[in-house]
């Protein structure tokens, strides 16, 4: 058996969300936007957000299977 036959697959990247959130901090700190440092930050806490409404819709799902 080769060890190559159980893989498992990892994310090692930056991301897209990343690579955004560097764009804009380089892109603010050159001058080049003038937007205010919350629109700069805004991939993060909008991931943030994202995850959160995620896992509440997950715990709500669960709890009303859970009920059944």
């Amino acid at each position: 058996m080769n060890s190559n036959d159980n893989k498992s697959s990892k994310n090692c990247g930056i991301g897209f969300v990343g690579m955004l959130q560097i764009a804009f901090i380089v892109l603010k700190l050159t001058n080049f936007i003038s937007w205010s440092w919350v629109m700069v930050l805004s991939p993060i806490w909008i991931s943030i957000i994202l995850y959160v409404v995620i896992l509440a819709a997950v715990m709500i799902i669960c709890h009303v299977i859970d009920k059944k």
